[in-house]
């Protein structure tokens, strides 16, 4: 279900602009269909009022917990289930911060990661990716959403802009806490800044060296970190938001002497933040795929006080849900072969 489709349908029902309005706040910050029927007895029409249920029942049903995994962390990573019976990952993270995909799959197709091994099934509804965050708040309180989990969001622009406007104002997120994830894509760069709201934007780097970025991310656009690094500055100056760089730490790759000049170079008085974030593994009956191993906690925290030498601010992440062996893509690989291991399937 489509985020316009859902206006049209309470407009058919009678809906006047600020019925609306409430109606999809009700929805987005997780208010129960219980409450929202009190309240909708003093300014709904009868007959919005009389559709409300079903169309919160469907509204429910878009997106369903199929399996929690808490982490010491504080983090919870949520296998959740979409109504056709795929699945994505959403995680709940400490401080009030909620990650959602935007894809089932992803074409870019980055090495180190398991989402893109499968390619890209589909996209998600504008209404799906919201409802991974009233699902979130159903848990507990949610007042930032990162667009980190499967998927590239600037492969589904319409449907992540939608969601972002959807909760940026009747979600009730600070439009600086919503914050959109992408390898790189000259659309993100053209679409954002004309946008209502505005997201934060955190860009997927990875490596200094071209050549290297299309090694590890062959199938994102063909941009030069440089010159991605100059589109990302132009864009935090016009929204007043640091651009968050990521940068997967991957042993004997991208954690080298030469990466660190040219993480200086590149980001030295620029308007942003490198998080520097160990490699979560991925693994083979106990052997790490694709040879990638994550270096040690001491040589990720030595990378990062170089860069604080060098005048980059750094920020070293541990990836959420790493004691249960959780990143992106792993829950739902690991329940698709569940699956078909309980259907005789090999």
């Amino acid at each position: 279900m489509r985020l316009p489709l859902i206006r049209q349908r309470l407009r058919a029902l009678g809906a006047a602009p600020c019925h609306e309005r409430r109606v999809l706040r009700a929805w987005v910050q997780g208010r129960s269909l219980d409450n929202a029927r009190q309240r909708a007895e003093d300014f709904l029409p009868l007959r919005l009022r009389t559709g409300l249920p079903s169309l919160f029942d469907e509204l429910n049903a878009l997106v369903q917990a199929h399996s929690e995994h808490p982490g010491a962390d504080g983090s919870v990573r949520v296998l959740a289930a979409l109504a056709d019976g795929q699945t994505v990952e959403a995680v709940l993270l400490p401080r009030d911060g909620v990650c959602v995909s935007t894809q089932v799959g992803c074409a870019v197709g980055c090495v180190f990661c398991m989402t893109g091994r499968a390619g890209l099934l589909r996209q998600l509804s504008g209404a799906e990716i919201v409802a991974q965050v009233v699902l979130a708040r159903s848990r507990r309180a949610v007042k930032k959403v990162v667009f980190m989990g499967m998927g590239e969001p600037a492969h589904n622009l319409d449907n992540v802009m939608d969601a972002i406007e959807l909760l940026g104002t009747e979600g009730g997120i600070g439009h600086k806490n919503l914050v959109f994830s992408t390898v790189g894509d000259r659309r993100v760069f053209e679409r954002l800044p004309q946008s209502t709201v505005r997201p934060a934007l955190a860009l997927s780097l990875h490596t200094t060296d071209p050549a290297l970025r299309r090694r590890l991310l062959p199938r994102a656009p063909d941009i030069a970190p440089a010159e991605l690094v100059e589109l990302g500055e132009a864009y935090a100056r016009r929204t007043g938001y640091p651009i968050q760089y990521q940068w997967t730490l991957l042993e004997g790759i991208n954690d080298t002497a030469a990466e660190l000049d040219g993480i200086a170079r590149l980001l030295a008085g620029k308007y942003a933040v490198m998080n520097l974030i160990p490699y979560n593994r991925v693994e083979r009956d106990g052997t790490p795929a694709e040879g990638f191993r994550r270096p040690s906690w001491e040589r990720a925290a030595a990378m990062a006080r170089a860069l604080h030498v060098r005048g980059v601010l750094t920020k070293l992440r541990r990836s959420a849900g790493q004691d249960v062996e959780a990143g992106c893509g792993q829950l739902r690989a690991r329940a698709l072969q569940l699956h078909q291991t309980s259907r005789g399937v090999t």
